[in-house]
C-alpha cells in the first residue's frame, strides 16, 4: 500500500505523497503516454478544433508540450495553492476562446463539459495504458484508485467530478459511449502529421529522426485499435507493441531517477525539499 504523507511543515498538495497519481507521474514514460494523449485527442471533431483554430501549434508545439507537462507536474507536486492557480489559469483561458464547426457554421465554446471531459479522459487513459503496459507495477484496485484521485483533476479544469469516471469499468464505459463521435477528420491529419514530423532546428533533426520518431511511433501504436482504424494505419501486432514498451521503459527507468528530475522545471525535487526525502516518488511504495 502507499506509504503515508510525510510529516514537515509543507503543503503536501491536491494528490499527497500518498497517492497513486504521486508515484505514477515521476515515471519518464510519461512523455510516451503524453504523446498517445494527443494521438487520441485529436480523433474528436469538435476537441481538436478547439486546438487549431485558436493557436499556431505547428510553431508553438514544443511550448504547448512543455506547457501541458508543467501543468500536471504543478497538479500533481506543487502546493494546493499553485494547483488551485493553474486551474483557475486554465479555466480563463477555455472560458474566453471559441471553435467553428466548418460544417454547420455553429460556434461552440472551448468549456464544453462534454470536451473537457473527452481531454480529460484520454489523457487518464493514455497515462494509465502505457505506464502499466510497459511495466510500472500497478494493480487493477490501485488503477481504479488513481482513476478516481484525477477526479480532483477535473475539477480544476471546470468539470463536475461527479460527472467524470471514477474507476476503470467507468472510463471504459465513457470511451463505448463516445466511439460514434469521433473520427480522423483534417485536423486530427494535420496532428498526425506534426507528431510524425515536427519542425526541429537543423541541428536537431538528426535527434528527431532517432529519439522523437521511435517517442511517437512508440505512442501512436499503443493506441486502441479503433483508432489505428480511424488514423488508416495498420494496427501493429500487440504483443509487439508491449515489447517495444517494457523495453523502452526499462531503459528510461535505468537512468537515474535524481538525473531525469533535473531536468527543468523540476517539480518533484521542489516537493522533496518542501516535505522531505520520503516524498520521493517511487513504484515499490505501491507494493502491497
Amino acid at each position: 500500500m502507499a506509504v503515508a504523507t510525510p510529516a514537515g511543515t509543507g503543503d503536501p498538495g491536491l494528490f499527497t505523497p500518498g497517492s497513486v497519481t504521486w508515484q505514477m507521474h515521476g515515471d519518464p514514460m510519461m512523455w510516451v503516454a503524453g504523446v498517445r494523449a494527443l494521438y487520441l485527442q485529436a480523433l474528436h471533431p469538435r476537441a481538436v478544433r478547439g486546438v487549431t483554430q485558436n493557436s499556431d501549434f505547428r510553431r508553438d508545439a514544443w511550448g504547448r508540450l512543455r506547457r501541458t507537462a508543467n501543468f500536471v507536474g504543478t497538479t500533481t507536486y506543487g502546493t494546493t495553492e499553485a494547483a488551485e492557480r493553474a486551474g483557475a489559469r486554465v479555466r480563463g483561458i477555455h472560458a474566453r476562446l471559441t471553435a467553428t464547426d466548418p460544417d454547420t457554421g455553429e460556434r461552440y465554446g472551448l468549456d464544453e463539459p462534454a470536451l473537457l471531459l473527452w481531454v480529460h479522459c484520454a489523457e487518464i487513459d493514455s497515462y494509465l495504458h502505457v505506464l502499466r503496459r510497459s511495466g510500472f507495477p500497478l494493480t487493477d484496485a490501485q488503477a481504479d484508485r488513481y482513476v478516481a484521485e484525477h477526479r480532483a483533476g477535473a475539477r480544476l479544469v471546470g468539470l463536475d467530478p461527479e460527472t467524470v469516471p471514477a474507476n476503470r469499468a467507468e472510463l471504459a464505459a465513457y470511451f463505448e459511449k463516445v466511439r460514434p463521435e469521433l473520427a480522423a477528420g483534417p485536423e486530427a491529419r494535420e496532428v498526425d502529421d506534426f507528431l510524425r514530423r515536427p519542425p526541429a532546428h537543423p541541428l536537431l533533426i538528426p535527434a528527431r529522426e532517432v529519439l522523437w520518431r521511435w517517442v511517437a511511433h512508440l505512442a501512436y501504436a499503443s493506441l486502441p485499435a479503433y483508432a489505428h482504424e480511424l488514423y488508416g494505419r495498420p494496427a501493429p501486432a500487440p504483443a509487439a507493441v508491449t515489447r517495444r514498451l517494457r523495453a523502452t521503459g526499462a531503459v528510461l527507468r535505468a537512468i537515474p531517477a535524481r538525473v531525469r528530475w533535473q531536468l527543468p522545471p523540476k517539480h518533484i525535487l521542489r516537493a522533496m525539499a518542501r516535505l522531505g526525502p520520503d516524498a520521493r516518488p517511487a513504484p515499490e511504495k505501491l507494493r502491497p
